[in-house]
């Protein structure tokens, strides 16, 4: 049914509504009642693959994070940050002493996470250290 037709259908028949119900016939009640809870609109049912779409979309978005992921972790740089020694850590939770950060919850060596630098491999030397 074009739109235009449909339009006026729902137009006269809303009009149609507003009088008593047991003036209706039974087919503007059944045409008030599928316009009402009809499968049409947002109760229409879902196509048939709908399902299938929706999984391999998800698929190949995943499927793409992790290849972006992995892409990024492959030509990352491969030098620890120095300020994940052992030795930077103490320094900081030194620094937070003194400077009284964190009087309630502060634990000795909670900065702490790394292990000392003689027990990890050894790394590459960055140019600016």
């Amino acid at each position: 049914m074009p739109p235009q037709e449909q339009a006026d259908l729902w137009m006269s028949l809303r009009d149609r509504m507003k009088v008593d119900w047991k003036e209706m016939t039974m087919q503007e009640k059944k045409a008030a009642y599928y316009v009402a809870f009809g499968p049409h609109g947002p109760r229409r049912p879902t196509p048939p693959d709908e399902g299938r779409k929706v999984f391999f979309l998800a698929s190949g978005v995943i499927a793409a994070a992790v290849a972006l992921f992995s892409i990024t972790r492959l030509f990352a740089n491969p030098v620890r940050p120095r300020t994940m020694t052992k030795e930077w850590q103490e320094a900081t939770e030194e620094y937070m002493k003194q400077q009284g950060t964190e009087p309630i919850t502060f634990k000795p060596g909670m900065m702490v996470q790394s292990k000392s630098e003689k027990h990890l491999p050894a790394r590459e030397k960055l140019n600016d250290e």
